[in-house]
């Protein structure tokens, strides 16, 4: 199995023209942060988890040409706001996209792009086909993908654990019962917003703490803001089995 990160930074993560902060000013590519998103490549299909706003640069960019499946963690925008975008797959490929959701986000979905399932077979659509997702293991063909319940303050949002790989993203708290299911895991991604407390998100320490709880071999974090710092700088405070992400990553899991 090989994940790419597609994009490891937050809606106020974008490099911005003329702001004078140390990541906008970098000239190191792994602070260029897209928004958070992965693919995966198992079994001789691809799947990608969340498809922000960034999702088109970030599918050409990689040089992704197929998709079987797209796989939603949450409804918020900054994760779901690339899916018009899903066109291209959906004429190359001749078939509508699969789309696996909660039903918190099936309801999000049909409210943001109402003209897809309101649109009386109009040519051009984006085309879906949408898998209710529960806090239970679900398989896409033979692959097994185990949600993994995480809090984002009071929003419920899902992770996923495939063979010895886990991501979470958007997460402040994980409940013990949903860590056990992580645990064994070679290779986690957690996200870690700032260096500074946050209502919804886990810090750095925090996500340090709970990397050192359920004690994988390697972790990434990301979902990373400007406040974070710059990559180079960030790298040399972390224990020797944490790294962070960035854009175009690739790592190789079991």
């Amino acid at each position: 199995m090989i994940v790419t990160i597609l994009g490891s930074g937050t809606s106020g993560g974008i490099p911005m023209i003329g702001c004078p902060c140390p990541v906008c000013r970098s000239t190191d590519s792994r602070d260029k942060r897209l928004r958070t998103s992965i693919h995966i490549s198992i079994n001789g299909k691809s799947f990608v988890i969340d498809a922000g706003p960034d999702f088109r640069q970030q599918m050409l960019r990689e040089s992704i040409s197929r998709l079987d499946a797209i796989i939603f963690t949450h409804q918020h925008r900054d994760h779901t706001a690339g899916l018009d975008d899903i066109r291209a797959y959906n004429y190359f490929q001749a078939k509508p996209m699969d789309i696996y959701l909660s039903s918190e986000v099936e309801a999000s979905l049909k409210k943001e792009y109402h003209y897809v399932f309101e649109g009386g077979g109009y040519p051009g659509l984006p085309e879906m086909r949408l898998f209710r997702i529960e806090n239970r293991a679900f398989y896409i063909d033979e692959v097994k993908i185990t949600p993994i319940e995480v809090m984002h303050y009071k929003l419920p949002v899902f992770g996923f654990r495939v063979n010895n790989f886990t991501y979470i993203t958007d997460a402040n708290a994980i409940s013990e019962q949903e860590i056990e299911k992580i645990k064994g895991s070679e290779v986690l991604i957690i996200n870690a917003l700032r260096k500074e407390r946050h209502i919804s998100h886990f810090s750095l320490e925090e996500a340090l703490d709970m990397i050192r709880k359920i004690n994988p071999q390697k972790a990434y974090l990301i979902h990373m803001s400007h406040q974070m710092g710059a990559h180079a700088e960030v790298s040399m405070e972390l224990p020797e089995n944490v790294e962070l992400a960035y854009d175009g990553l690739r790592i190789e899991c079991a």
